[in-house]
């Protein structure tokens, strides 16, 4: 009866240390000598010979190595492991742009599993499941000390049958939500023009980029957007890579290349000292120096990351938003010849200004936390100038135009604040999304600060011109004068 009591005291306290802080071991390793593994490796087959044959019920060997590999490289690193054949195979495809599940990127936690970011557009995005919440249960079965691939396998099925799935998120009860699988296509890049919400039409159009992962076809896809945004005639860009997981190192390196035209854009450094490989930008910035944001968030990891801090250190672009995620770690998969791989932590990756990003994420230029805004005056005012009888007209007044959101529709934007978003166009999404809105500012702001720089720039030009002909003209006066 004891020992039932602390096996339900324990479970209970799992949760709440779900947010503690994570300690790290900083004692130096001790490595074994030649010996001393083999001995410790005749303990495992040792181990393994006793479980097998003495367990209760009938033991799958193969599910026990496998148990056995996962533990030994999940002990490196929460991003390292085993995968067997299905693993690998399910691995590849992904990466290729399309697989079965319910659209969630996941982490190992302290025996927990953590969300580092939906995908756009697919079951766990749309259920509203968030970076940073934890899945505690999958179909009522506790998932602590369960593997990455095990979590992965249970959540994954059929498309149309359905999971179950507790959601955990910090300072919230659990909340059980129920997802349809669904085969995810992940369409990396999607872009549009925009305006500010609620401006005229004569307002600047602004190119937004969203970036959901980094694939095989981003790139392309990226160098196809930015080729009909440039056509359309843009004055600058919004990067967004808010909840973006990550993905390929050679598509981040690629994506900060096409908004560059010189620099290092990031190194990567193994366990060697001499182990340093390093990235630069080649000429040709496809945006034409225009005024870029980068918004970035919690979910934003990675390979993300490396873009955000990329065109931050270069001086390139504004980052806008929250503090990142924080995972400047390089993984690759060593394939062991027989259709299984390893996927293993290989190098940290750097900044161009040297800054490291694991465990401290990139620092926005702007910190900008999403939030709800309230509009509390309207845009045309009853009592200004233009309100007083027999007031002076101005001949050369501009007629005002119609704004595109009248203020009917505001108020009921305001007055509908816990609408599903399911229920709203695309457009009432850009307008409740503050952080897209500040970006959207921003850029307009920095369009206009460039103009009046380079129109200063052409001024100083023009004067110098001026100033340098009339020195040359001095000259041949004196030179005439002289000779005469």
């Amino acid at each position: 009866m004891l020992k039932k009591i602390l096996i339900c005291a324990a479970l209970a306290t799992v949760p709440v240390n779900l947010f503690a802080a994570n300690k790290k071991d900083d004692a130096p390793v001790v490595h074994l000598t030649d010996e001393e593994i083999y001995q410790e490796l005749q303990k495992l087959a040792l181990v393994f010979e006793t479980a097998r044959d003495n367990f209760v019920e009938e033991a799958d060997e193969k599910k026990m190595l496998e148990a056995a590999m996962n533990g030994m490289l999940a002990e490196l690193d929460p991003h390292s492991s085993y995968l067997n054949a299905d693993d690998f195979k399910d691995f590849n495809d992904k990466s290729q742009g399309e697989f079965g599940g319910l659209g969630i990127q996941i982490t190992s936690d302290r025996g927990a599993i953590r969300v580092i970011s939906p995908i756009d557009d697919t079951p766990a995005a749309r259920a509203g499941i968030k970076a940073g919440d934890y899945i505690i249960r999958i179909d009522d079965e506790q998932v602590f000390d369960m593997t990455l691939n095990q979590a992965v396998k249970k959540m994954k099925g059929r498309p149309g049958t359905r999971v179950n799935l507790t959601i955990m998120t910090e300072g919230s009860e659990p909340k059980t939500i129920t997802l349809k699988r669904d085969i995810i296509k992940v369409k990396s890049v999607k872009f549009r023009e925009l305006q500010l919400a609620d401006s005229d039409e004569d307002s600047p159009k602004i190119g937004y980029i969203r970036i959901s992962d980094f694939g095989a076809t981003t790139v392309k896809e990226l160098t196809d957007a930015v080729k009909k945004l440039e056509k359309s005639g843009v004055v600058g860009y919004v990067l967004d890579v808010r909840n973006n997981p990550g993905g390929y190192l050679t598509a981040a390196i690629g994506v900060s290349d096409t908004f560059l035209d010189s620099g290092e854009i990031v190194s990567t450094r193994g366990k060697e000292k001499t182990d340093i490989d390093r990235s630069f930008a080649t000429a040709g910035d496809m945006t034409n120096g225009k005024p870029i944001v980068v918004l970035i968030n919690h979910g934003s990891a990675s390979a993300s990351e490396i873009v955000a801090g990329a065109l931050q250190d270069n001086g390139r672009a504004l980052v806008m938003g929250s503090q990142s995620f924080g995972k400047g770690s390089v993984q690759q998969q060593k394939p062991l010849g027989d259709g299984t791989a390893i996927h293993i932590t290989i190098a940290r990756y750097f900044t161009p200004s040297g800054r490291s990003i694991q465990n401290e994420g990139i620092t926005p230029d702007v910190e900008v936390l999403q939030s709800k805004v309230k509009v509390l005056e309207k845009r045309d005012s009853d009592y200004s100038e233009a309100s007083f009888k027999n007031s002076l007209k101005n001949e050369d007044a501009k007629k005002t135009k119609k704004s595109k959101t009248t203020d009917s529709k505001s108020k009921k934007d305001d007055d509908d604040d816990d609408v599903d978003e399911k229920d709203l166009t695309e457009e009432e999404k850009d307008a409740r999304d503050y952080q897209l809105q500040r970006g959207l500012s921003m850029v307009i702001a920095m369009t206009k600060m460039q103009m009046t720089v380079d129109d200063r720039r052409a001024v100083v030009t023009a004067e110098n011109a001026e100033k340098e002909k009339a020195k040359e003209k001095a000259k041949a006066d004196a030179k005439e004068n002289k000779k005469k």
